[in-house]
């Protein structure tokens, strides 16, 4: 699945919804209209009435909105994504050039992976099937070559096992992790295409007064969510980058290290993958970082609300797990007391010193043989509460 055709469709999604924006225009030109009608009035009103000069200036504000409104499409979003495209192309250039390097490292680890493996006679028959055939025809039919025979096919299956198996993990991964960049990609298209259809009915309620701060809002919104997609290009140069000095370092221990085993890279790999898949949901929280926008916190803080409750989840039943074993322990060790005779346990007297039990003083006189146990436990609390009050 090619992942930059899904990437590609979703901008040319967003341009094919840009014209929309004028059939929002007319709508936002009455609204508009009649704000900038009590806007003026409201200012004039209250200099006549305190005898004061008109100033001009503020006034003006309404007609500059209602311009805007005009030309929305190219005066307010051309404006904001010729700024902003810089900053997109910049930082898809960093991410190509690293994919670039970690397919060069990749294959050059591949290589050298295949030439280890090559020059040792017991797993070249593995990786070649040349070398296999070969060896195969230097055995005979005696029962001793039969189960050599054996054990090699049975060997290369479990190799070939093993490699489609970590293989497997590494595709799945892989695809999650694009899976993740482009399920942020869909949901930023979405909220880009929204704010810029009701871009003009946002215009116009801020000239209203009381809603002067809706223009800000909007703006802040719309870079917002237009920096997701550099951020997330960032996030994956840098997990590209991560690949490559991991692909750099195996390729020198390998160079140098012909015994060295590349099981521990492949779960490393795997580890950084999961780290990368978890990361890309919090590219909206880093892009509130850069610009503030009040109400778009929500999705940054809904995933991290789901991270905290199962990490709660997992520590609540670790901590009732050891509780309950604590608890098994301590009240065998009760039982155990209470059992025992002399010697078995502590007891306090009645002037408050520790002191030995007597023979047979699992429970009192006119009590139960079942409440042993219980007393015993009642009387090791109270002799290490003494113990604790010595000094």
């Amino acid at each position: 699945m090619n992942f930059d055709n899904l990437h590609q469709i979703l901008r040319s999604l967003y341009e094919q919804m840009m014209p929309l924006c004028g059939d929002m225009a007319g709508v936002a030109k009455g609204i508009a209209g009649l704000g900038a009608l009590f806007y003026v009035a409201y200012r004039v009103w209250q200099s006549l009435a305190r005898a004061e000069p008109i100033d001009v200036f503020p006034m003006l504000r309404p007609f500059a909105i209602g311009l805007c409104i005009m030309f929305f499409p190219t005066v307010v979003l051309g404006t904001i994504n010729s700024i902003m495209s810089p900053v997109v192309q910049g930082t898809a250039k960093m991410l190509e050039a690293e994919t670039l390097d970690m397919n060069r490292y990749r294959e050059q680890k591949d290589k050298l992976e295949y030439e280890a493996m090559m020059r040792n006679p017991e797993t070249a028959y593995l990786v070649s099937n040349e070398e296999f055939d070969k060896q195969l025809e230097e055995l005979g039919w005696s029962p001793g070559d039969m189960v050599t025979m054996a054990g090699m096919y049975i060997e290369r299956g479990m190799y070939n096992m093993k490699k489609g198996i970590r293989d497997f993990f590494r595709e799945i991964l892989e695809l999650m992790f694009q899976a993740a960049a482009l399920v942020i990609d869909t949901i930023r298209t979405f909220f880009l295409v929204v704010l810029a259809i009701l871009g003009p009915i946002a215009f116009a309620i801020s000239v209203w007064d009381g809603f002067q701060s809706t223009l800000t809002q909007w703006i802040c919104r719309y870079i917002q969510v237009y920096l997701w997609l550099p951020v997330s290009d960032i996030f994956s140069t840098i997990l590209a980058k991560i690949q490559v000095l991991m692909l750099q370092s195996d390729i020198e221990r390998m160079q140098t290290d012909p015994n060295f085993s590349l099981d521990s890279s492949d779960g490393v790999y795997i580890v950084f993958m999961i780290i990368g898949i978890i990361g890309y949901f919090t590219i909206p929280t880093v892009a509130g970082w850069i610009i503030q926008a009040g109400g778009m916190g929500g999705y940054g803080r809904n995933v991290n609300q789901m991270a905290g409750r199962a990490g709660s989840m997992a520590g609540s039943v670790a901590g009732a797990t050891a509780g309950n074993m604590v608890g098994r322990a301590f009240h065998h060790s009760c039982h155990s007391g209470g059992r025992g005779g002399a010697g078995s346990r502590l007891r306090l007297g009645r002037t408050g010193r520790v002191q030995r039990p007597i023979a047979g003083a699992g429970c009192g006189p006119g009590q139960p043989a079942s409440l042993a146990p219980l007393r015993g436990c009642t009387q090791h609390l109270r002799a290490a509460v003494q113990l604790a009050a010595l000094p």
